[in-house]
């Protein structure tokens, strides 16, 4: 087993076998990872003492996940928060992302989808803190800008609270704008090691990414549903120029090699 020197995570859940496995499966990537069986006593530890990244169960006896993610944010903003929520759970699911939580996954999950979300929020934590003005690899498409090594979005020049799934499944759609995506290409984007994953979900992921950018502009209406087939990102001939313009200084990715 390697030497933990890559951070720490906290994993809360009530399921003995979902701290073992998953435990076992972190610190075999060299993370040093902390367990709780409930949220109280993932609390008392947590509330001196912040880990690099969180992973929380929803349903937990004393203090759920939700009530959990609450406090933790009161403490901290910027705290990655990942979720492990039931099939059934899709209400709480959403509250949570609403309190704050950076992604989820439904249970069962991959565990390598795991693995892989939590590489992604410490990767995007590292470059925030040591690289905060860094705008290489930038997908610039019309007035939105995709951060390709931090997982970050801006619309308009402001930023927009993503969730990793939301970033991969927003960066698949604006590849190539005008080309329709299928649910099942989205959900190859959005979760590359997870087999569980419905179509249903990639249905609440884009809910989710049309609210928050018409919270950003009310007048967004660049992702389209095609029936039958799946989804696209249409950009106005207009936006074109404003691409060109945008990446003259900020050496964009090109969209049409992606």
């Amino acid at each position: 087993m390697h030497t933990p020197t890559r951070g720490s995570v906290a994993l809360v859940d009530d399921e003995d076998h979902i701290l073992e496995t998953v435990g076992f499966a972190l610190r075999r990537e060299g993370y040093r990872v902390d367990t709780y069986g409930d949220g109280e006593a993932a609390w008392n530890a947590l509330s001196d003492a912040l880990p690099d990244v969180a992973v929380l169960d929803i349903t937990m006896p004393r203090i759920d996940g939700l009530e959990l993610c609450r406090r933790l944010r009161g403490v901290s903003e910027s705290l990655p928060i990942i979720f492990l929520t039931s099939r059934d759970e899709e209400f709480d699911r959403v509250l949570g992302l609403e309190l704050g939580a950076d992604d989820y996954l439904c249970k069962p999950f991959s565990m390598r989808e795991l693995v892989a979300r939590v590489k992604v929020l410490f990767r995007r934590l590292a470059l925030n803190q040591h690289n905060p003005d860094s705008d290489e690899e930038v997908l610039a498409v019309g007035d939105l800008r995709l951060d390709l090594r931090r997982y970050t979005a801006q619309w308009l020049a402001n930023p927009l609270p993503l969730t990793v799934t939301e970033f991969l499944i927003l960066r698949a759609l604006v590849r190539h704008p005008g080309h329709v995506k299928t649910r099942e290409q989205l959900v190859e984007e959005g979760y590359p090691h997870d087999t569980y994953v419905s179509d249903r979900t990639i249905d609440s992921h884009i809910k989710r990414l049309r609210k928050k950018l018409n919270n950003a502009d009310q007048g967004f209406d660049r992702i389209e549903t095609v029936y039958g087939l799946g989804y696209r990102y249409r950009q106005p001939a207009s936006d074109d120029a404003s691409a060109s313009e945008a990446g003259a200084s900020t050496q964009p990715v090109d969209a049409k090699r992606l």
